[in-house]
This record gives structure tokens, C-alpha cells and sequence, in this order.
């Protein structure tokens, strides 16, 4: 875990915040270290700041319905830059989604109800390259 950099951001135009801060700390108390992007990202931003801060992974939090369209395109652009940074997504998404997420490209997704503890061992085998569907 030593070094391992994850950038954080909420994409469009969700408003909450408080979520995306914990699960910040929840990493930054791991070892991890925390980049924040604020609120109102647009996937453009996003790859752009995970590829300038040299981010080992993206994670977005996301509550506003959007996860759908949002989470790809923050895949999409990260491609695009020619990087190659997990994304993994955290909020409200409806299980019926998950599928079709991971098949947009999207690494893991943590919905509500996900302990600090599986926050982390699911961050890691995504950077470990061991997460399983």
C-alpha cells in the first residue's frame, strides 16, 4: 500500500459530499494517499488531474443516478489520456447495473452499507489486479 496514490472525485452534478470525504479518510488511514478533486468534476477533469497527479487508481462517488453514463466516460477518457487507471465507483447503484459497469470498463463498485474494511480490501485488489467480478 506504501505510496499507492488514489485520486477521489464526484463527477457532474452531484452535490454530496459527505460520503466521498470518508471513504477518503477511510483510505488516507489506510496508508493510502488521497488526492480530492471537489465536487463538479467532469470526466475530462478527472482523467486529466489522475493522470497528472500519476494516480494508481480513480475512485468517483456518485448519488446522483448518473453512475451510468459518468462512471464510462471517466473510463473512456482515461483511455483517451493513453493511461491505464482502475476506476472504481461508490453510491447508489442499483445491482441490475453492476454488469453492464464492469463491462463499460469500471473496476469494482462499492454501493451503501460497505464497511471501511471491505472499502480497503477492495481498493487493493483492484491495485493488485486480483479483483474478481
Amino acid at each position: 500500500m506504501s505510496g499507492e496514490r488514489i485520486l477521489v472525485a464526484k463527477v457532474g452534478l452531484d452535490g454530496h459530499d459527505r460520503g466521498v470525504k470518508v471513504v477518503a479518510r477511510i483510505l488516507r488511514d489506510a496508508g493510502y494517499e488521497v488526492i480530492y478533486t471537489g465536487l463538479f468534476q467532469t470526466p475530462e477533469t478527472v482523467a486529466a488531474a489522475a493522470v497528472d497527479e500519476d494516480a494508481d487508481a480513480i475512485g468517483l462517488s456518485m448519488l446522483s443516478g448518473a453512475h451510468m453514463t459518468l462512471a464510462p466516460l471517466v473510463v473512456e477518457a482515461v483511455r483517451a489520456r493513453g493511461a491505464d487507471i482502475p476506476v472504481i465507483l461508490g453510491g447508489t447503484v442499483p445491482d441490475h447495473d453492476l454488469d453492464e459497469l464492469k463491462a463499460q470498463g469500471v473496476a469494482a463498485v462499492l454501493t451503501p452499507g460497505t464497511t471501511a474494511e471491505d472499502i480497503i480490501k477492495e481498493v487493493q485488489q483492484v491495485l493488485d489486479g486480483t479483483q474478481v467480478g
